[in-house]
């Protein structure tokens, strides 16, 4: 079978969401002063992150009735059990760091650019070209994160297939179909629109292989995807894995060598994954007010638990999972 009507309706809100949100820091960026960007970002960077942690909780809040909608509810006399928590996935970017310091970015490239002699329209659409890599990004990564984590918080769920939008990339048109364990992190790449869909004993949905996406495309389609010369070879038969290099440019959470993924969003005593990390720190006689157990990402406990109960305990115990 394909993937599910419900499983590409959530590709596609999310598709729209993170665009929505994008053009949204579109026009707070057009308020930007040309005379002095600088101190005029820093006036409207928090707007920015405001915009973009409201699509981020607008994302993450779409898992939960996607897979009841899918898969039926996990345990309909605890209606709570396992639940992911939307607002534990925002603020910061796929990677763990917080937007606020990813959202100078933008400025950063206008400001080099400028500095360089370029005209000041060129480096405020360039600012604005990164600034639009981020929003998108940002939205969707969290996303797919919150995804994972419901999946992972259902026993029934025993792995994911990755489900490939109609227009992506060579990277990710080659993964089409791939079915991955739960606790394996998503493979993106800065815009990527690519979801996943849950599959369990009775949900086994089968997608169109990439030999087979290929196949349905237009030869311009074709051009757009591998370029004049992939197209070309495979017209002439070259294979399809030999081709595209899946790997080269896609990125699992884990981007800095064996380095842990953290973040220091919601550590404080008043934050939901805080008061755990706080719980676990009194045990050993330490009180702080902010948490100074590192937080992980869950792209970073799915890579470092060592089975599927020890990831629900860590996505438990770092506020991605009630």
């Amino acid at each position: 079978m394909s993937p599910s009507p419900e499983a590409v309706a959530h590709m596609e809100a999310r598709q729209r969401l993170a665009v929505a949100t994008a053009l949204a820091t579109h026009r707070i960026w057009r308020r930007l002063d040309e005379d002095n960007l600088y101190q005029s970002w820093l006036g409207l960077v928090g707007d920015v992150l405001a915009v973009v942690m409201s699509g981020q909780l607008a994302a993450a809040q779409m898992t939960g009735p996607w897979l009841n909608e899918l898969l039926g509810a996990e345990n309909e006399d605890r209606p709570d059990a396992g639940r992911i928590v939307p607002e534990a996935f925002t603020g910061v970017d796929g990677a763990g760091r917080p937007l606020a310091g990813v959202l100078m970015s933008p400025l950063w490239t206008a400001l080099r650019l400028v500095t360089a002699g370029r005209p000041i329209v060129q480096a405020l659409v360039a600012g604005r070209s990164m600034l639009d890599a981020i929003a998108r990004t940002a939205v969707a990564d969290i996303g797919r994160a919150a995804d994972s984590a419901a999946m992972t918080a259902r026993p029934a769920v025993t792995g994911y297939i990755r489900v490939v939008e109609g227009g992506a990339c060579s990277r990710c048109l080659i993964l089409a179909g791939n079915e991955y364990q739960t606790d394996k992190a998503f493979l993106r790449h800065p815009r990527c629109n690519c979801g996943m869909e849950p599959v369990t004993r009775e949900h086994r949905p089968r997608p169109a292989s990439p030999k087979e996406l290929v196949a349905q495309m237009s030869e311009a389609q074709k051009r757009r995807t591998f370029g004049e010369a992939g197209a070309r070879a495979l017209a002439e038969g070259a294979d399809l894995g030999q081709l595209v290099n899946a790997r080269r440019g896609m990125a699992t959470a884990t981007v800095f060598g064996r380095k842990l993924q953290i973040t220091t969003e919601g550590v404080t005593s008043r934050g939901f994954a805080g008061s755990r990390l706080k719980n676990l720190e009194k045990t050993a006689g330490q009180r702080y007010r902010v948490s100074k157990t590192p937080r992980l990402m869950p792209e970073e406990i799915f890579r470092i638990a060592d089975d599927r109960a020890h990831a629900v305990r860590l996505l438990h115990q770092h506020g991605f999972i009630a």
